[in-house]
C-alpha cells in the first residue's frame, strides 16, 4: 500500500483531465499504515518514533550522527533519560522483531517456556535451516531430516503456535535469506538467535547475532541491553567489476580488521562506491562482518535496496522508506571511531584461509603461498550457497562460470555442491536454468538448509586425519567446522570464483590470468562472470512453508517427554551464595584460538540442541589443552587421570567443586550458541578467565550467572598452571568498574593476586546474584 499522500496526488492528477474535480479531504493525507510482512498484516513499520527519538538525540548531542547511531539510538526505551557514550555506557533498547534458527530456537523457547508467560511480545519466527545433513541431494536429505528430526520440529512448530511465533518448516530455507525476502527493512533493530543475523544489514537495518536468553528478554517485553556500540566507518570508493565481488570486499576488510578488530562495534560501508553494490551483495558483506567480531554491520538505503524491496513484493515499504530517507543514511559531517577506505576499482579477487577467516590472499598468489606453507593445492571439493552467498545474482555469477566450461566441454575437477538460500531462490534458478548448468557442470543440488557450513555434512571422500582442501563461499573456517576433520584446509571466497577452482581442480588457478585447456585440446580463457542481480520476471516462491501461529491458541499444548533424549525441560540454576570463590579447580587452561565451535561443537551434536545434559557431553572437547598440547584430555585434579574434558567436569561437579575455565585472546568468537555458556554453567563452572572475549559470548555467559573475567594484565595469563587452584575474592562488593582479585595457589604452598576486569552493570550483576538472567526475570515477576 503506497502512502495516502501519493495516492490522493495520483488521484486528483487522474481526476483533473476529466470533467469533473473532487475535493480530497486533508485527513486522508495522513500517511499509511504499512506493515513489517505481509506474513504480519497488523503489525505496522513505526518510523514516526525512530524519527522522533532520533530528534531528541540530535538535540542532546548536538552533532552529526552517524546511520548506525540514527537506527540504535532511534530503538531506546527512554530517549531523554538515556546515558549514551560510545564503548562505555549500555543502552536499553526496543528491538522491533526476533528471529531464531532451529538449533538456538530450541532452548530460547524453552526458557520461554520457563519464563511463565502467555505469548510474544513483539513479533518473532523460527527458521528450520540447521538440522538438515547434506547426503545425497535436496529431496532425499529433507525427507531423511523429517524423520530424524520430527520430534524437535513438532516441538518448535507446537511451541510456535503457542505462544504466537511463526514457523518456517524445514526446507523454507536459511533464516538470514528469508529475512531478507520477507522480514528485514531500512531502518528495522532485529535480533536473531545466529551470528549471521547482521546479514541484514543489507537492506539498512540494525540486525545483530544475540544468544537465546536475550531473545526471550525481546520476547518478554523486556528492554534489551547493548552496550553502546563505537563505530567503524568502511568508505568505499570505486566500482567492482571484472572478477570481484562483493565477497571481496569483506575478505579484504577482514585481513585489515582481523577476528576481533571489530568488537564493540558496528561497521558502517558508505561513499560513492555503494551504489556499485547490489543489495544482496551488501548482504553478504553483512553477514561475513561477524567474522571481525563486529556488533553488526549495515549500509545506508539506497536505489538498490528499494529495487530488492519492489522485488520481493514489499513496494509499500519502499515508497515508506523513501518519505524517511533522511533518517536511513548517515549524517553530513558525523565521525567515526575508525576509518578505513577500499577502493573498489583496485580490489582483486581475495581468497581467505584456512583455518582461520581472517588469512587473506589475493587468487593470484594463494597457489604460491599454499605450496610454500605445504597446504594441499588440489582442491577436494567446491562448495557453493549458504546464508552469505546464496542469493540470485550468486547463483547467476556461478552458472555464468559454469556454462564457459561446459561450451569446451569440461566439467569440474573436484567435487561441486549448490545450496540455494531459500525455497523462493530454489524455485526461481531451477525455472531459469541457472540449476540445471550447475548440475550439468558436476554440482549436486544440496537442500535449502545450512548444510556442511555449519558441519551438516556427510562426507565420505576423506578419512578424518587426511590432509586435504576444500573452498567455499561459506563465512567461516575454523578447525574441523565443515567435516569434523582439523586436517581439512578450508578456504572462503565468492561463488564464482569456487566455481573457477573447482573446474580447475587447484589453487594454483588463477581466472583472471590462467587458461584451461578444453576437451578439443585448446587452450582458452574464463571470461569475467555476468549475471542480474534480480531475475527478469518475478521470483518463484516455490513451495508454501510458512505456519501463521493461530488466532485462537487455547487449545495448544507443548508436550516435552521426561524420556526425550532430543529435548530437556530446564531446571533453573543455583542462585550465588553470598560468598566469594575459593580454591576453584582449572578444568582446562586453553592454548590459543577458542572459538564456541571448540567450546560447543556443531555438525552430529546438533541434535542434542534442545538437551541440556546430553549437549553437555561435547563441552570444551575442542579446545587445546596447554599442559599436553591436545584436545579432549585434561588432567583430573583429584585422581591425576587425563580424561575427557566434560567427564572431568562431571566428576568435579558430582563431588561438589567448583571449576574454573582459562583462555587465550577473543575466547568465545564465532556462533551465537548460548550452549557454549550453557554447558559450563550446567556442569558446575563458576567463571572464565581470559585475555578477552567475543561480544556475544561474554554476554551469553553473564545471562546464565557465569563471571566472564579478564586479565588486567594480559602477561598474568603465563602466572596460572593447570594444576593451581584460583579464589576470585571481592564479590560481596561486586560493582559496576571495580576490578576483582584472583588469588593463585600453586601446589608448592606459595601464592600471588593478580587482578581481573569485568564489564558487568548494574543489571547484569543482579544476573550473577540470582544465578541467571531468567532467574532474575522470574523474581521480578513475582514482585
Amino acid at each position: 500500500m503506497a502512502p495516502y499522500c501519493v495516492l490522493v496526488t495520483r488521484l486528483q492528477q487522474v481526476l483533473s483531465k476529466g470533467v469533473r474535480r473532487y475535493h480530497v479531504a486533508p485527513v486522508l493525507c495522513q500517511r499509511a499504515k504499512v506493515a513489517m510482512s505481509h506474513f504480519e498484516p497488523n503489525e505496522y513499520i513505526n518510523y514516526e518514533m525512530l524519527e522522533k527519538n532520533i530528534n531528541i538525540v540530535h538535540k542532546r548531542l548536538d552533532r552529526p550522527l552517524t546511520l548506525s547511531e540514527k537506527i540504535v539510538y532511534g530503538h531506546l526505551d527512554d530517549p531523554v533519560k538515556q546515558d549514551i557514550e560510545r564503548g562505555k555506557t549500555y543502552l536499553r533498547l526496543r528491538p522491533d522483531r526476533v528471529a531464531m534458527q532451529d538449533a538456538t530456537a530450541q532452548m530460547a523457547m524453552l526458557q520461554f517456556i520457563s519464563s511463565g508467560l502467555p505469548r510474544v511480545a513483539v513479533p518473532s519466527t523460527i527458521h528450520c535451516d540447521h538440522l538438515i545433513e547434506a547426503q545425497l541431494g535436496a529431496e532425499k536429505d529433507l525427507r531423511r531430516a523429517k524423520d530424524i528430526n520430527q520430534e524437535v520440529y513438532n516441538f518448535l512448530a507446537t511451541a510456535g503456535a503457542k505462544y504466537g511465533v511463526g514457523f518456517w518448516k524445514p526446507g523454507s530455507g536459511i533464516i538470514h535469506q528469508i529475512i531478507l525476502e520477507n522480514y528485514a527493512y531500512p531502518g528495522v533493530l532485529l535480533i536473531g538467535t545466529d551470528s549471521h543475523t547482521p546479514n541484514g544489514g543489507g537492506l539498512g537495518g540494525i540486525c545483530i547475532g544475540v544468544g537465546g536468553a536475550d531473545a526471550v528478554d525481546v520476547m518478554a517485553g523486556i528492554p534489551w541491553e547493548l552496550k553502546c556500540p563505537k563505530v567503524i566507518g568502511i568508505k568505499l570508493t570505486g566500482e567492482l567489476s571484472g572478477w570481484s565481488s562483493p565477497k571481496d570486499v569483506i575478505l579484504k576488510v577482514a585481513g585489515i580488521l582481523t577476528v576481533k578488530g571489530g568488537t564493540g562495534a558496528i561497521i558502517e560501508y558508505h561513499g560513492p562506491g555503494v551504489d556499485s553494490i547490489s543489495c544482496t551483495g551488501m548482504a553478504t558483506i553483512c553477514n561475513m562482518g561477524a567474522e571481525i567480531g563486529a556488533t553488526t554491520s549495515l549500509f545506508p538505503y539506497n536505489h538498490r535496496m528499494k529495487k530488492y524491496l519492489s522485488k520481493t513484493g514489499r513496494a509499500e515499504i519502499a515508497a515508506l522508506a523513501d518519505e524517511f530517507q533522511a533518517h536511513l543514511v548517515p549524517d553530513a559531517g558525523c565521525e567515526y571511531d575508525q576509518l578505513v577506505e577500499i577502493n573498489l576499482s583496485e580490489l582483486k579477487p581475495h581468497i581467505n584461509g584456512p583455518f582461520t577467516p581472517d588469512l587473506a590472499h589475493s587468487v593470484a598468489d594463494v597457489g604460491t603461498v599454499a605450496e610454500k606453507e605445504g597446504w594441499p593445492v588440489d582442491i577436494r571439493v567446491g562448495l557453493i550457497g549458504s546464508c552469505t552467498n546464496s542469493s540470485y545474482e550468486d547463483m547467476g555469477r556461478a552458472a555464468a562460470v559454469a556454462k564457459q566450461a561446459l561450451a569446451h566441454g569440461l566439467k569440474c575437477k573436484s567435487q561441486f555442491t549448490v545450496t540455494p538460500g531459500s525455497e523462493q531462490i530454489r524455485a526461481t534458478i531451477e525455472r531459469d536454468g541457472y540449476a540445471g548448468i550447475l548440475r550439468d557442470v558436476g554440482g549436486v543440488v544440496l537442500a535449502n538448509a545450512c548444510g556442511p557450513c555449519i558441519g551438516q555434512w556427510d562426507r565420505k571422500d576423506t578419512k578424518k586425519g587426511e590432509k586435504n582442501t576444500i573452498v567455499t563461499s561459506y563465512n567461516r573456517n575454523f578447525t574441523g567446522r565443515n567435516d569434523a576433520n582439523p586436517e581439512t584446509h578450508a578456504f572462503v571466497t565468492s561463488p564464482e570464483i569456487v566455481t573457477a577452482l573447482a573446474i580447475a581442480g587447484t589453487l594454483k588457478f588463477n581466472p583472471e590470468t590462467d587458461s584451461l585447456t578444453g576437451a578439443d585440446g585448446k587452450k582458452f580463457k574464463l571470461e569475467a562472470p555476468d549475471a542480474d542481480e534480480l531475475p527478469t520476471l518475478e521470483f518463484d516462491p516455490g513451495q508454501d512453508t510458512y505456519q501463521h501461529p493461530p488466532k485462537d491458541r487455547s487449545g495448544q499444548h507443548v508436550d516435552v517427554s521426561p524420556t526425550s533424549q532430543r529435548l530437556q525441560l530446564l531446571e533453573p540454576f543455583d542462585k550465588w551464595d553470598g560468598k566469594d570463590l575459593e580454591d576453584m579447580l582449572i578444568l582446562i587452561k586453553v592454548k590459543g584460538k577458542c572459538t564456541t565451535d571448540h567450546i560447543s561443537a556443531a555438525g552430529p551434536w546438533l541434535k542434542f540442541r534442545g538437551h541440556l545434559d546430553n549437549i553437555s557431553n561435547n563441552l570444551l572437547i575442542g579446545a587445546i589443552n596447554i599442559e599436553n598440547g591436545k584436545a579432549n584430555s585434561v588432567r583430573n585434579a583429584l585422581n591425576q587421570e587425563f580424561g575427557p574434558v566434560p567427564d572431568t567436569a562431571r566428576y568435579y561437579k558430582k563431588n561438589g567443586i567448583k571449576w574454573v575455565v582459562v583462555g587465550d585472546e577473543n575466547y568465545g568468537e564465532g556462533s551465537s550458541r548460548e550452549h557454549a555458556a550453557l554447558e559450563p554453567r550446567h556442569l558446575g563452572g563458576r567463571a572464565i578467565i581470559t585475555k578477552s572475549f567475543a561480544r556475544i559470548h561474554e554476554t551469553n555467559l553473564k545471562k546464565q550467572g557465569l563471571l566472564p573475567l579478564t586479565f588486567a594484565d594480559p602477561a598474568d595469563y603465563n602466572k596460572i598452571h593447570p594444576v593451581d587452584k584460583l579464589s576470585i575474592v571481592g564479590l560481596a562488593d561486586f560493582a559496576p568498574g571495580k576490578p576483582l582479585k584472583c588469588i593463585i595457589k600453586h601446589p608448592n604452598g606459595s601464592q600471588e593476586t593478580i587482578m581481573l576486569n569485568h564489564t558487568f552493570n548494574e543489571t547484569q550483576i543482579e544476573w550473577f546474584q540470582a544465578g541467571s538472567a531468567l532467574n532474575r526475570m522470574k523474581e521480578m515477576q513475582q514482585h
